[in-house]
Parts: C-alpha cells; structure tokens; sequence
C-alpha cells in the first residue's frame, strides 16, 4: 500500500483520476516516541505530512492469486460505508474493498461512479468526514485494517499457469496540530463490489495500523527533517506534462451511494487559498 500526493480537485464538476505526484514520506510513530504526543504511543502505527493544501490517494499492490479484503477510515469513520469504524466485515451495504480488484481509493463513497477526495484539513474547524459525521474530532488520521481469506480459498503460491485481469497490469499515475481528512472535488472513480463473498473471509484474522497525519511545521518538529515540497497547483500539471488518467473498467459494477457519505459537503474552496500562509 502506498499514499501518494496529489492536486486538490476544484469543486466545480467531476473529474478524472488526478496522477499520482510522489509517495508521501512514512516515519514510524516507534521511532519517534520521546517526540510524538502520548496517545500515539498507545495507537502506534506511521504518520505521514502533508501541506494542508494537498491530497492524497491511496495505492493497493498484492498477490492478484490471493487477495486481500481491506477496510480504509478516515477519522475512524469507514470510508466506503459511513459508519463508525469496527471489526466486522458485512456486504449490506458494503463496508470494505478487496485487494488487488481495487487498484487504489481517492476518497470516499459518496455518489454514482465518484468519489469525494480525501484532502487534508486541520482538526478543530469542524471540516472533516470525522466532524460531520459525528460531531467530534477525535481521532483524525486513517486507520486500515486488512483481511486474509480463509484457508484454502485461495493458494499460498504463485500457480503455475495463471491469466492476467485488467487490473493486473502496472497502470500509470504519474497550524501546529495533527490533521484529518476533509471531503474535497468529485473525482470519476468507481467501488467495486466484493466478486469473491462475505464468506471467503476470515474475520478473526487481521491485522490493522492507524496513519496519523501532521503538517508540515509538526513534522519538522518531530523529525528534525524537511518534509518533500508539495504541487499545489493546476499549473504544476501542465509545467510537467502530467496527464490525467481514465480507468478502462467498464466490466466492473459499483457500490451504491450511502446516505451518511452522499450528505458529505466538500471542504470551500477559499480555504485552499488561504492556507498557503500557513506554510
């Protein structure tokens, strides 16, 4: 799995997959434990900065013969489904995508074949999924959580003879206080449904990890490094002659809307502007 940056998407129409424009740097929460603040010592995990300006995507790489059911929250919110993020795994609606079928996630299920982006925002202000979803800003950052199937669904083992799907294939992309995750543009982008069943997984095995997000000025301060300088606009595309990508998956459905992520309104686009004086 990979967190790659990106454009922030205008909130003025649908838009294409955006490319990818680097992987975010990850540092362990271990590493740094006489810096980070005390409940992360007990969540653990990694955190990554991002300029309040950015966004991100998420890239999903593994074993196309055995693949992986994953849940994705943002604030401990589910980013498929909109309810509070737990163990269970349930197909009504859907609450998990499976791993390699979905090669990556923008943002979160909110409408027809798109998606709401996932940008940064500073916790506090009330603009997160976590925010308006439940009212408190807790949590922040995005918690995964990955399935294995059960035994014998799937081979442990490379077969030796094996034919490639679509999705196979290496597809191009090109304020001092911790951060969460905001509901920026709509981006074309479709959820698959589960192919294999609810009953190819096993429950009881899996694993999970909490990302924490920082910003640029608390990531100096926990790490004594300079975080990678961000592409924050349009024109960054176009000095560098970035396309933009359409994913060929027409063969593929996509989860239905859910009412909680549907309702979710997208960050105004003034705050854009404005948080560049931060930095």
């Amino acid at each position: 799995m990979s967190f790659q940056r990106t454009l922030r998407i205008p909130n003025d129409g649908i838009y294409p997959l955006p490319p990818g424009l680097g992987a975010f740097p990850i540092q362990r929460v271990a590493d740094y434990l006489d810096c980070v603040p005390p409940k992360w010592r007990n969540q653990g995990g990694y955190f990554i900065p991002m300029y309040q300006q950015e966004a991100l995507w998420l890239g999903f790489a593994g074993t196309s013969f055995k693949p992986n059911a994953v849940k994705i929250a943002i604030g401990k919110i589910n980013a498929i489904s909109g309810e509070a993020l737990d163990e269970t795994l349930h197909t009504d609606p859907q609450n998990y995508i499976v791993c390699p079928d979905q090669p990556w996630l923008d943002g979160i299920n909110a409408g027809d074949n798109f998606i709401r982006q996932f940008v940064a925002m500073p916790l506090g202000q009330g603009y997160t999924v976590e925010a308006q979803v439940t009212d408190t800003e807790e949590f922040g950052g995005i918690q995964i959580l990955v399935y294995e199937p059960k035994p014998g669904r799937f081979p442990d083992q490379l077969p030796e003879t094996r034919s490639f799907s679509n999705f196979e294939m290496e597809v191009p992309r090109g304020a001092s206080m911790e951060m969460g995750l905001g509901a920026g543009g709509k981006i074309q982008q479709k959820i698959y449904p589960d192919s294999y069943g609810l009953d190819v997984w096993d429950t009881e095995n899996y694993g999970s990890v909490f990302v924490h997000i920082v910003n640029s000025e608390q990531y100096r301060e926990l790490t004594n490094l300079e975080p990678p300088p961000t592409p924050i606009t349009a024109q960054v595309y176009a000095q560098y002659k970035l396309p933009w990508f359409a994913l060929y998956d027409e063969a593929q459905g996509d989860l239905p809307a859910v009412d909680k992520l549907s309702k979710i309104k997208p960050n105004p686009d003034q705050d854009n502007r404005s948080v560049e004086q931060e930095q």
